[in-house]
């Protein structure tokens, strides 16, 4: 990616993305407009689809939903949190439409602590915005069966080994593993369920 001058403050090339002149501005103005969109929804997508193509196609697809809505805010802060929910419902209709992705969307991910994913190559505002998947998994969590419940918390938040929570409800390792992979595979059946259904090879029984 190539980065533009920065030529106007963040706060400045926000509120002339949402400009009713938009398509008057100066190239150059657009560019710097358009890559602070980027800095600023690009680790929420790429948590999601992981995918860097994909992600490119998404945010290219959000900014022209943005371009040609332009409601009026007040304060920045409510804009931003705008633009991220634009690109979040951007992400999830490219999941509808494209089944290669949504079936490689890893849920597992989310579970922090139940594998080793690599986000170090993200900023930490990127980090944060990307909390906004996590936050759509607790509503699911809410759902779960309190025993699920319980053990997502304990390796998710906690970050417990096998061994620490088998030891915490007095039960064996292998038990705890068993249940903790039928705790996931609900909450992927939730997310899945909302996002469309998957190819039958990729269906979880």
């Amino acid at each position: 990616m190539v980065t533009p001058e920065r030529g106007l403050s963040v706060s400045n090339r926000l509120q002339l993305l949402l400009a009713a002149d938009f398509a008057d501005l100066s190239d150059a103005i657009q560019e710097e407009i358009y890559y602070e969109f980027y800095d600023l929804v690009y680790g929420q997508i790429l948590y999601i689809v992981r995918d860097h193509a994909a992600v490119e196609d998404i945010i290219q697809e959000s900014f022209i939903k943005v371009i040609t809505s332009k409601p009026d805010f007040d304060l920045e802060s409510k804009m931003r949190g705008w633009l991220r929910v634009v690109a979040k419902n951007c992400t999830m209709n490219y999941l509808r439409k494209n089944k290669k992705y949504r079936n490689q969307v890893d849920v597992d991910s989310v579970f922090i602590h139940e594998d080793d994913v690599a986000v170090s190559s993200l900023n930490v505002e990127n980090q944060v915005e990307s909390n906004l998947l996590e936050q759509s998994i607790e509503l699911y969590l809410e759902k779960l069966k309190p025993e699920y419940r319980l053990l997502i918390e304990c390796r998710w938040k906690h970050g417990l080994s096998y061994k620490e929570i088998a030891d915490l409800l007095d039960t064996r390792e292998d038990i705890v593993k068993q249940r903790l992979y039928r705790a996931r595979e609900s909450v992927k059946k939730m997310m899945y369920r909302e996002w469309g259904e998957l190819d039958e090879q990729r269906k979880i029984r």
